[in-house]
């Protein structure tokens, strides 16, 4: 499955690299819990339980992946690409093609947590 959240917030990708680190995530999106950092590699916590969360600097912005997740859950920041080039755009993937809907609100809630997180992180 794959969600789409587009965010009012006109940043490069310059900046989405060296802002969204991992030391952020609590900061950024108070629903992930940070335990420990260690560069690219942090070990968190969330409403789904404990996962190594590992953070990649992809063209356009940044990847974020839940190793552990059974779900192979993973979300990109990006700019400058479609569908909204002047925009942050959160794009999230799972390996299913279909979950409960209790699942699928969560995953939504999680999405909305990001986009209001770095409204107010890139206010700042």
């Amino acid at each position: 499955m794959e969600f789409f959240k587009i965010v009012d917030i006109s940043i490069s990708e310059t900046e989405i690299h060296e802002k969204i680190r991992n030391e952020q995530i609590s900061e950024i999106n108070p629903e992930i819990i940070l335990f420990i950092t260690n560069n690219d590699l942090a070990q968190i916590g969330c409403l789904w339980g404990e996962f190594t969360l590992r953070r990649d600097v992809i063209k356009g912005g940044i990847r974020f992946g839940m190793l552990e997740c059974p779900n192979a859950l993973v979300w990109t920041i990006t700019t400058g690409y479609p569908p909204a080039r002047d925009k942050l755009v959160i794009h999230l993937t799972i390996n299913r093609t279909q979950k409960k809907p209790e699942f699928v609100e969560e995953i939504n809630e999680f999405i909305d947590s990001w986009a209001q997180g770095l409204k107010t992180f890139f206010r700042e």
